[in-house]
């Protein structure tokens, strides 16, 4: 039954009071298979006709226990596990768990590296971006949309694949650094998606942002204010749109985000029209730091592309192939022989949904004691059957769309 708390953070009327029949109202199962849903996950509502009146979501379909694998893990192995989190923007999932580690051995890098996270981080968000508005743009009825930044989205996966051989889950750099320097090639794409895209984008949002249909869609929809949405702990796009401009990466900078200019684009309302908006303006923004990070890397010496820290960065091939000394530091890294300090570290950065988070307890061994990630899906979903309470079915569809429930991340 819908209360007034319900009615606070959905922005709409209660359907029923304690004194109304509700015999005719019939289960739905929302989900863990249902076509509508993007993921494998489940919501138990309570329908009356169109319209929901209770709801009780229900997680676990896919949970494949991360955080214990990682504890049998050697720090450096855990990196793929990562990929799985989010895996429409893997890269950041690595460079976060990378920073971590980095944080718990007291690892400096070079600027030049740093600047090379942030264009793959960056480049990272887009295609997150582009899929969630994307989507939300084909749950409303507007396919052509999707089409049209889907080429975008694949031209950034070639960029992935000439910098590390892969594409969606990436298993991109490693503690100290990236495996190998990026090529011409790399930069070349690179410079050649920062033309090809803001066009593309422009038209995306010439489609939808004062589209009739869309506007009346999504206005409106799912509103929630700025108080309820941090008692909840949301953070990311869906946060900014209720107003709060509260951003990891100037909040808590990392990898010389301190020394890049961009805003931080917020809403006011924070419905679904507003999460759209807030998710295409961060496209923006991140053209922009991706074209001063390649500035930056200009000013700096060529061929940087790792810390020295022989002791956990593994040398290489051709080195452990024809060096005895390279060999020995392979072995014991890829053993685990080199002992790590016994502390506690958190670490965070804004994944495209929120801020993802690494909490690490060390004991000192090869692997993690106790290792925690803080999915931002995780968190923003349980708002979700609350928030769907008096809403019409389609709205809650929509509403999912906008929240950009990511499977993995919020059931690892």
């Amino acid at each position: 039954m819908m209360n007034d708390s319900v009615s606070k953070i959905s922005g709409n009327k209660p359907v029923y009071s304690d004194n109304d029949p509700q015999d005719e109202l019939f289960t739905l199962n929302l989900g863990p298979t249902h076509p509508a849903t993007h993921g494998v996950f489940q919501n138990v509502l309570q329908v009356d006709g169109e319209r929901i009146v209770s709801g009780v979501s229900t997680i676990g379909y896919i949970h494949r226990a991360f955080e214990k694998i990682a504890e049998h893990r050697p720090y450096y192995q855990i990196t793929p596990l990562t990929d799985r989190l989010n895996y429409c923007s893997s890269p950041i999932n690595n460079m976060g768990w990378h920073m971590t580690v980095e944080k718990l051995l007291d690892i400096e890098l070079p600027k030049r590296v740093q600047y090379m996270r942030v264009i793959i981080m960056e480049l990272a968000r887009i295609t997150d971006h582009i899929i969630c508005n994307g989507i939300l743009g084909v749950d409303t009825g507007a396919f052509s949309g999707f089409l049209y930044v889907l080429q975008e989205r694949e031209f950034i996966y070639e960029i992935y694949e000439e910098i590390c051989g892969a594409r969606l889950t990436t298993n991109i750099g490693r503690i100290g650094g990236f495996e190998r320097d990026f090529n011409e090639t790399a930069f070349a794409k690179i410079r050649e998606f920062l033309k090809r895209f803001p066009p593309v984008l422009k038209e995306f949002e010439e489609l939808f942002n004062r589209n009739r249909i869309f506007v009346d869609r999504t206005a409106d929809v799912a509103a929630v204010d700025a108080e309820t949405a941090l008692g909840y702990s949301w953070s990311g796009p869906i946060l900014r749109a209720t107003g709060v401009d509260y951003d990891v990466r100037v909040n808590e900078p990392y990898s010389s985000y301190e020394e890049f200019e961009f805003d931080i684009p917020v809403g006011t309302k924070g419905d679904v029209y507003d999460r759209f908006m807030v998710r295409n303006n961060e496209m923006w923004e991140s053209l922009k730091i991706i074209e001063q990070a390649l500035d930056k890397i200009e000013k700096e010496p060529k061929g940087i592309f790792h810390a020295d820290v022989p002791d956990f960065y593994l040398p290489p091939k051709e080195q452990v192939y024809n060096n005895m000394e390279a060999l020995i530091y392979h072995f014991k890294i890829v053993m685990g022989e080199i002992d790590t300090p016994k502390t506690e570290v958190y670490h965070s950065v804004e994944g495209a949904n929120g801020e993802l988070g690494f909490y690490l307890i060390s004991d000192g061994g090869r692997s993690p004691y106790r290792l925690h990630f803080r999915r931002p899906s995780f968190i923003n979903y349980q708002m979700y059957a609350p928030m769907s309470s008096g809403m019409l079915l389609s709205d809650a569809i929509i509403n999912m769309s906008s929240l950009n429930v990511i499977a993995g991340e919020l059931d690892a």
